[in-house]
């Protein structure tokens, strides 16, 4: 089994999900392999030699396609029966490609959320910005109390990607949001031009930055955690997913409610699906069929493996069998009922695309947004190298 969780992300947390499989049958041995975010390149590259693993965790439904369109993956249909008793349809939807189901979405992540350091708020006498007007606002009151206000881990390109998406949804709405994702919608586009605009009034601002533009690109994921939520805190914001949580408790001191909340993605354009939540997913996939894998499929989607890790914290799923009190602590409720009742679930743009345009680092979209950072008054060249790079990943 090759995943993305690594000793860093989730990779104890998926082994306690197994040894609860491992329970039911002491006798499967399932190796869990981490290969980290250059999954999709390490996979191709299995799969292309004839050795792909039995079972793969693929975070971008892009690459599922591809798959699933070379005819590599086996269908999962013995397990629909019981993904149709834990899952609304859309998530059943969500694993279907050319009409047939081929893969389970285990784990989903709230990517509409902020993360704020409450002592850095309350120094500066702010309170969570419900408009994107608000949030520039609050964000020039705290970098006068003393601290930036934002922390970037632009060393990861699919941070940036995660916050123009979110713009990009919050400006639009869900349909615009999706057409683009399918490049029915060019990023030459002006709705384009106007994202980015946005987005350059945060990695534009670059005092209000913790180590400026140079420390954004140094910096990774965890770093942007870490370096918000140490005491006392060197930034006082991080736009990213609801799997921030569990890099806080893990790395840091901060306690919830005292050290750490959240606030929903703030509203740019009134009615532009205010309520409509981006997540990213893992799905799960299979290369190969026995009674085995079927097991443990059928397994991976039942309310008691979804509750190992949501136990845990930093994790959210669409399992509706799933109760919220499994849930560590009211925050990571908070964060994760909105992919329950959201009525406009949207699936990460960079994920959604070919790899290679939207998840391959150094290059595509994760590349040319770490451009974009460097340099974010370069919009319209921005626009023309992304709309080049997706034509060529489209082909």
């Amino acid at each position: 089994f090759d995943g993305i969780w690594t000793a860093s992300s989730g990779q104890k947390n998926f082994q306690d999900v197994i040894k609860g499989f491992n329970k039911l049958y002491p006798k499967v041995h399932v190796n869990y392999k981490p290969v980290g975010n250059n999954l999709p390149t390490v996979l191709a590259t299995a799969v292309a030699g004839g050795h792909p693993p039995d079972m793969a965790d693929i975070a971008q439904p892009g690459t599922i396609a591809q798959f699933a369109k070379q005819g590599k993956l086996k269908p999962i249909t013995y397990a629909s029966g019981v993904i149709s008793q834990n899952f609304a349809p859309a998530w059943k939807q969500l694993g279907t490609f050319s009409g047939k189901l081929y893969a389970l979405p285990f784990k989903a992540a709230n990517k509409s959320v902020v993360w704020y350091s409450v002592p850095a708020f309350k120094a500066a006498g702010v309170s969570p910005p419900k408009t994107f007007a608000q949030l520039l606002s609050d964000a020039k009151t705290i970098k006068a109390s003393g601290t930036p206000a934002y922390s970037i881990g632009g060393a990861d390109g699919w941070t940036l990607t995660d916050m123009f998406e979110n713009i990009y949804l919050r400006t639009f709405g869900a349909a615009k949001y999706d057409a683009l994702s399918a490049h029915k919608i060019k990023w030459t586009d002006p709705s384009v031009a106007t994202a980015l605009k946005t987005m350059a009034k945060i990695v534009g601002d670059t005092s209000n930055i913790y180590g400026g533009t140079s420390g954004a690109l140094q910096y990774g994921f965890n770093d942007s955690v870490t370096n918000a939520f140490t005491s006392p805190a060197k930034a006082a914001m991080v736009f990213e997913a609801d799997f921030v949580g569990g890099v806080i408790t893990s790395s840091t001191k901060a306690k919830p409610k005292t050290g750490f909340n959240t606030f929903t993605w703030p509203s740019i354009t009134p009615g532009a699906d205010a309520s409509a939540v981006e997540i990213a997913g893992d799905l799960f996939v299979t290369f190969r069929d026995n009674p085995a894998i079927e097991a443990f499929v059928k397994y991976l989607a039942s309310p008691q493996a979804a509750s190992i890790w949501a136990h845990e914290g930093g994790f959210g799923t669409g399992n509706h069998n799933v109760s919220p009190s499994v849930y560590p602590d009211p925050i990571t409720r908070a964060t994760e009922a909105p992919i329950l009742s959201a009525k406009q679930v949207v699936f990460d743009m960079s994920d959604e695309q070919p790899p290679a345009f939207g998840a391959t680092t150094g290059q595509g979209e994760w590349g040319l947004f770490q451009q974009f950072l460097r340099n974010p008054k370069n919009v319209s060249g921005i626009q023309a190298k992304l709309e080049a790079a997706a034509k060529a990943a489209y082909k």
